[in-house]
């Protein structure tokens, strides 16, 4: 019961922080370090990291259900209800996000082996560490609340409606998320940052960032799901039917909180800028860097 209580609070963290632009990586870094899942104690080590490496990914696709259940109407191009030309403005639209989608796929799979190969280490193996998450926690806050006052000053924004984001913008929005491969920038918080900068509405820019985070979340969970198998054929392990029920709980908890994150964050915008975010960042990077000194 104690485990299910935790992959609750795993699935509530996920919903909220996949979201909104504070890295939801920086905080299941520290949520783990005080309440680790225990899904299997009579089974070694290896099994522990590899599940709980599988796990915050894969609860991600409850994060992604959401976006789909919330704006299926805009990203169903089959709707009997839309006219030729409606449906062909979805079909652009998500070819912009696959367009967007290819920076981070070509990092994160092709850079990632290529890197392994050469290094023995893949990229998590190199930056993956507290030190890196707090120091993008911070970096990236300071440049959320640089660039919204200089936006609010300027008021550059030339792209109001998603649907108005050009393949080039797309493109140039997915380099962002492709900076999002470094644990603590958060993909919401570096493709809302990039769009942001090259001129795209507030409102267009969190949508946005959430379509493109179908397509990303999706491969991510895919190859993380098939690491994990792959590891369980080769050491023969049995997964505990706990462990499979575990992650379920925690996604469905994901999907539920990710569709209040996501209503909060675009009320949220209509009145007020990212600044706020930038400053939480601020203040978790020093808590991240306070707790990982004082533990040594």
């Amino acid at each position: 019961m104690i485990e299910f209580l935790k992959a609750i609070l795993f699935g509530i963290v996920e919903g909220i922080t996949e979201w909104l632009p504070i890295s939801s990586t920086g905080h299941l870094i520290l949520l783990d370090e005080f309440i680790s899942l225990n899904v299997a104690p009579n089974l070694d080590k290896t099994f522990a990291d590899e599940y709980f490496s599988m796990f915050e990914v894969v609860i991600q696709l409850g994060a992604i259900l959401a976006v789909v259940v919330m704006f299926f109407s805009k990203l169903n191009p089959l709707s009997p209800r839309k006219t030729p030309e409606e449906k062909l403005g979805v079909w652009k639209l998500w070819g912009k996000v696959l367009i967007a989608s290819i920076p981070a796929a070509l990092i994160g799979i092709v850079g990632d082996k290529l890197l392994e190969k050469a290094t023995g280490k893949d990229i998590d193996g190199w930056i993956y560490n507290w030190i890196c998450v707090s120091a993008a926690l911070i970096i990236y806050g300071i440049l959320f609340i640089i660039i919204e006052k200089k936006l609010a000053r300027s008021k550059n924004e030339d792209v109001i409606s998603v649907n108005d984001i050009s393949c080039k913008k797309a493109f140039a929005v997915g380099l962002f998320q492709a900076i999002s491969i470094v644990p603590g920038t958060s993909r919401s918080g570096s493709t809302i940052l990039g769009s942001r900068m090259i001129g795209i509405s507030k409102e267009a820019a969190a949508e946005f960032s959430f379509f493109m985070g179908i397509p990303a979340m999706a491969g991510a969970s895919l190859i993380k799901g098939a690491g994990f198998f792959s590891y369980v054929s080769e050491s023969g392990v049995t997964v505990p039917l706990t462990a499979w029920l575990i992650l379920l709980v925690a996604s469905a908890v994901a999907f539920i909180v990710s569709i209040a994150a996501i209503k909060f964050l675009m009320d949220f915008i209509k009145k007020h800028s990212f600044a706020p975010f930038g400053v939480y960042r601020i203040v978790l990077g020093a808590i991240v860097i306070g707790y990982f000194l004082i533990r040594g």
